[in-house]
């Protein structure tokens, strides 16, 4: 099961999604405090959209 199959936990009642970017060596990736977390890539830009798009759905 990938990571996009999984439903993505509710934050706590009232919290809004928090998303950052993390660098992991070459890659960067999304995380969000209901414990989302986007794929690796190596372009940050990208990994900011995967972000903006989780807080969006």
């Amino acid at each position: 099961m990938t990571q996009k199959d999984r439903p993505a936990p509710s934050p706590h009642a009232g919290e809004p999604h928090t998303t950052t970017t993390v660098e992991r060596g070459p890659f960067c990736l999304a995380r969000c405090t209901c414990g989302w977390r986007g794929p690796a890539r190596r372009a940050r830009s990208l990994a900011r959209a995967d972000a903006a798009g989780h807080t969006h759905d």
